[in-house]
């Protein structure tokens, strides 16, 4: 980074014209921290790249104009050199953020003066806390750490490649710890509020998709959701998957990404779906993304998706093929080297043409433009004055508690084991390998933090007589100190476990065999809760559900909290909520299966239920049959109570909606239903409602609460696919202790109440809908 830029050459200028503008790039070049960038000050009005006046796309088209065959080639890889003669700098495409800004690809260097970001929770624990207000908040602050960053020359780039929005879709899957879990509508919200943060937008509203503060991907598109499985790889997975299926489960999260969130990047995955690549299916990147969705930015490969297309599934026959597929189904950039060496002789053999170039160059230049780097040095622009001050702040590490702490989850808590009281806990035993590894605690994807305390080392601060035993020296746990462990709790007040999981039992390329905790950790759990003078406390750290039916059902073990991977604030987070600093308010994002669901084959990509051959479905929308703890079950230190308010909660009439019974069509089982696309936007903007739920905290603390309303069908087994139940909006509530509040949702049928048919089409049925909030239902009637 730094030193002497390329020297500045525009083929179609004077020599005078040229000369400003190398003059010009060597004042910028002075600086040696500086951040790449070109058409600095100087720079004549009339070289269209570096006008800001034009539109970015007729100044990303003069760009490509300029480029030869060969360097337009070579923009084509995520490692994009410079073109000296234009003063173009390198750009690095791959950095991620997918919980904090991170050092896992090659753009970002935390090896600087700058050496440290802030480390939220893994997303599976922060997607436990249904608040998209955090959620959105987190997104701003990845933003601004993504510029501070940058701004400190230790960035070659500002493309990020997160969030991960694929469907938590079954238990075993290594890098579910990475999604917002299996609810297709939670994990739009997700998506489209977590964009718009690391964007720069407003959390809701129209946005100005000209000005990115940073470039937000979402990936991996799409129903990708396996890693290697009983001999099954990503690389070569095939993944068979219904028209019904892809409409209402596995692409819903992508259009939510596009549409609300106006994102700048979509990956697509390594697999096939219904035997096509998907970064070679025309009719997933273009017609869907780009047409039906209106996506605006650039599309990536996932990293060597395009040699895989060829050297493992065999789908290409040949390198030059393999980098025709990809360039004409839509994809734009290859996170590898395969279409920059094999690009030239796919063009030479007439496999692709210029044009074919130039379209992905058209959306590659036009999102480095958006970002402000070909306006002059980045550090005089909109978004400059974010230097390393702006990262690591107090207020950001505040979030990343804030985040710990809304998203753990209270699964048992017998006889209020919990809260502990200070005053009663005169010694404590530690137990368990989870307690003091503070790199278990940031999950997968994770770059050095700003602050890292472990469990262990905050509950020393809390208890001055607190002992230690590590119990097993890993998540696998071949081996147990058990003698120890039991010896360390018979001798304290107070017992807590730190038990679960790590990356070397679930992560990228590796998903588990069995849902049960690993190795000895049930016979040290159980030893140790024997031995213990009071009932223990659990806590469980890990990305996907296990089986504690165990820990469940014995009255030894008085609590059991749940914290994902809790990131840097983890420690102090846990803590609290043990000590009752703070009341546990989170919910599972995800179904927790008994391992009897291990005989499900992870290859199988069907949601629903078939009876007929035993198979159970998948997540609580579809899956019928027992379970450790549902989606959505958390429990709280204080009571609450959910009531629709009736004269609050106002369904329109179907029969005064003209021209609906014209519409009315037989669809699934012989049930009378209405076509969505039939019925256009006007329509279905008419037959939105709010729906208002009173809600009251009964005590005995302050908490936040998240509400969830769901739809269920009354009909879910009559052959028409229709979910069990459906989550179809929330909202995170603060309530002080007695406190009572109204949420009003706007419901609307056409998004919510709707299905999807075995061809992919949403209709709604005529009919009963019940919508559902704690234990309170409100009947709807469509019947035109």
């Amino acid at each position: 980074m730094g030193g002497v830029r390329p020297r500045f050459v525009v083929p179609s200028a004077t020599t005078t014209t040229t000369a400003l503008l190398f003059l010009s790039l060597l004042l910028h070049a002075a600086v040696a921290a500086d951040p790449p960038f070109t058409c600095g000050a100087g720079a004549p009005p009339n070289i269209p790249f570096c006008d800001q006046r034009l539109p970015v796309e007729r100044r990303a088209d003069d760009l490509v104009s300029r480029l030869t065959v060969e360097e337009k080639i070579s923009q084509l890889g995520d490692e994009s050199p410079a073109v000296p003669r234009l003063g173009v700098p390198a750009y690095k495409w791959w950095s991620e953020a997918l919980h904090g800004v991170a050092n896992a690809g090659r753009g970002i260097h935390l090896d600087g003066p700058l050496r440290a970001a802030t480390s939220f929770p893994q997303v599976i624990l922060t997607a436990a806390s249904f608040n998209p207000h955090l959620w959105y908040r987190i997104g701003q602050v990845i933003g601004v750490e993504a510029r501070g960053v940058y701004n400190n020359g230790q960035a070659e780039g500002l493309t990020f490649w997160a969030p991960n929005i694929n469907i938590f879709r079954d238990p075993r899957w290594g890098r579910g710890q990475e999604t917002p879990g299996e609810d297709p509508t939670m994990t739009g919200k997700y998506a489209a509020v977590f964009v718009r943060g690391v964007q720069g937008y407003g959390m809701a509203g129209p946005v100005n998709s000209t000005d990115l503060e940073a470039s937000a991907c979402c990936k991996h598109f799409t129903a990708y959701d396996l890693e290697k499985w009983n001999g099954d790889t990503r690389f070569a997975f095939d993944a068979k998957v219904t028209a019904q299926d892809l409409e209402d489960t596995y692409n819903p999260p992508f259009k939510s990404c596009v549409e609300d969130g106006h994102s700048s990047g979509i990956m697509c995955s390594y697999n096939r779906v219904n035997g096509v690549p998907t970064c070679a299916d025309y009719n997933l990147l273009s017609k869907t993304a780009r047409n039906d969705w209106g996506f605006y930015g650039y599309i990536t490969s996932d990293c060597d998706a395009v040699a895989i297309i060829h050297e493992v599934q065999g789908y290409a026959k040949t390198a030059e093929d393999a980098v025709a597929y990809v360039l004409k189904a839509g994809m734009d950039v290859n996170c590898g080297t395969y279409v920059q060496q094999h690009g030239a002789a796919a063009l030479q053999q007439g496999k692709i043409t210029e044009q074919d170039i130039n379209r992905a160059l058209h959306n590659l230049f036009t999102i480095r433009m958006r970002l402000g780097l070909f306006n002059g040095n980045p550090k005089y622009n909109r978004y400059g004055n974010i230097g390393p001050d702006q990262v690591c702040t107090q207020k950001h590490q505040n979030l990343a508690l804030e985040a710990a702490l809304d998203g753990i989850v209270l699964l048992k808590n017998d006889g209020n084991a919990l809260p502990l009281s200070k005053p009663n806990v005169a010694s404590l035993a530690v137990i368990g390998f989870n307690a003091n590894n503070a790199t278990t605690m940031q999950g997968n994807y994770f770059g050095p933090p700003c602050v890292s305390l472990t469990p262990l080392q905050v509950l020393q601060g809390y208890v001055k007589d607190t002992k230690f035993v590590s119990g097993c020296d890993s998540a696998a746990c071949a081996s147990a100190s058990i003698p120890e462990a039991v010896q360390a709790a018979g001798s304290a007040d107070y017992v807590v476990l730190f038990m679960g999981l790590d990356q070397n039992q679930e992560r990228e390329e590796l998903d588990r065999v069995d849902l049960t905790l690993p190795g000895m950790q049930q016979s040290l759990i159980e030893s140790v809760a024997n031995a213990a003078k009071k009932p223990v406390i659990l806590v469980l750290l890990c990305g996907g559900p296990v089986d504690v039916s165990f820990a469940k059902a014995n009255p030894k073990i008085g609590a059991m909290l749940w914290a994902g991977y809790p990131g840097e604030a983890g420690g102090i987070a846990i803590a609290q909520v043990l000590f009752g600093e703070h009341n546990p308010g989170g919910r599972l994002p995800v179904t927790w299966y008994p391992q009897d669901y291990t005989k499900v084959p992870m290859t199988d990509m069907r949601m629903r239920a078939d009876p007929a051959t035993g198979y159970p479905g998948r997540t609580y929308r579809f899956y019928r049959g027992p379970t450790v703890f549902n989606f959505g079950y958390g429990l709280s230190y204080s009571k609450y109570s959910h009531r629709f308010v009736t004269e609050g909660t106002k369904p329109p009439s179907m029969a005064k909606i003209e021209g609906l019974k014209a519409m009315a069509t037989t669809a699934g089982a012989g049930t009378a239903s209405y076509d969505v696309e039939e019925m256009g936007a006007e329509t279905c903007d008419r037959l939105k409602f709010p729906a208002v739920v009173r809600v009251q905290n009964h005590g005995p603390m302050d908490g936040k609460h998240p509400v969830l309303l769901f739809l269920r069908w009354p009909n879910a087994t009559d052959g028409s696919g229709r979910p069990a139940t459906q989550l179809v909006a929330f909202e995170n509530l603060h309530l002080k202790a007695m406190q009572t509040a109204h949420v009003e949702f706007e419901v609307s049928p056409c998004k919510h109440f709707s299905r999807a048919t075995a061809d992919g089409k949403k209709v709604i049925d005529q009919g009963s809908h019940f919508m559902l909030v704690g234990d309170d239902e409100f009947e709807l009637s469509f019947m035109a």
